[in-house]
């Protein structure tokens, strides 16, 4: 977590998740500091005025997990989560917070052919265009539609979330097969680097 040791071993953690995000409070009040206390946030959320990715939240310890966004429209206050060794709260332009990158874990065939697909997160979304499981989508909020699909490849820019490479960067230069794995040959501004394709995602 960016955030500094207090000298305490109480930290506000989110309400579910709790291994790969942190709680809102503690981004608005620790690390952004735009609110001072719990009751302060919980004022803000009341009046409706917090976003992630698109939705307005409303509870203290909702949580923030790699490539969400977070809209403070009122105050003209928008950020994403990063990852570099820690998690970053970065600022972005508002249009940043508009779309969100999602990987595609499952497909299920509805009624009048209809498919949904369920992305990381917990999201869902209808297309008929062809998808894979695996692939990655950028999915715009307003009308929960695709606007972008990327397959992982050859080429396309990741971080590494999980192992001894947490947070580095780079292109895909391969993809080697071993077993019942598949591992990533990442190409960094540094060096070449293999990470299990489990443990990357794929950058906006």
């Amino acid at each position: 977590m960016p955030v500094p040791r207090t000298g305490t071993k109480y930290m506000a953690v989110p309400g579910h998740n709790q291994r790969d995000s942190m709680s809102l409070i503690l981004v608005m009040r620790d690390i952004l500091k735009l609110v001072k206390t719990k009751k302060e946030l919980k004022k803000v959320l009341n009046e409706k005025k917090i976003f992630v990715n698109g939705k307005v939240v409303k509870e203290t310890n909702y949580p923030l997990t790699l490539f969400d966004t977070l809209a403070i429209p009122s105050a003209k206050k928008f950020y994403k989560i990063n990852l570099k060794n820690k998690f970053e709260v970065l600022p972005v332009e508002e249009k940043a917070t508009h779309t969100r990158i999602y990987e595609v874990i499952g497909k299920k065939l509805l009624a009048k052919k209809k498919v949904q697909l369920n992305l990381s997160q917990g999201r869902n979304v209808l297309s008929n265009e062809k998808i894979n499981v695996g692939d990655y989508v950028i999915v715009e909020f307003a009308k929960n539609k695709i606007t972008k699909v990327i397959s992982l490849d050859k080429g396309v820019e990741v971080i590494v979330i999980a192992g001894k490479h947490s947070g580095e960067e780079g292109k895909i230069k391969e993809i080697l097969t071993s077993g019942d794995q598949k591992v990533a040959v990442i190409k960094t501004h540094k060096e070449e680097i293999k990470s299990n394709i489990k443990n990357i995602f794929v950058k906006e």
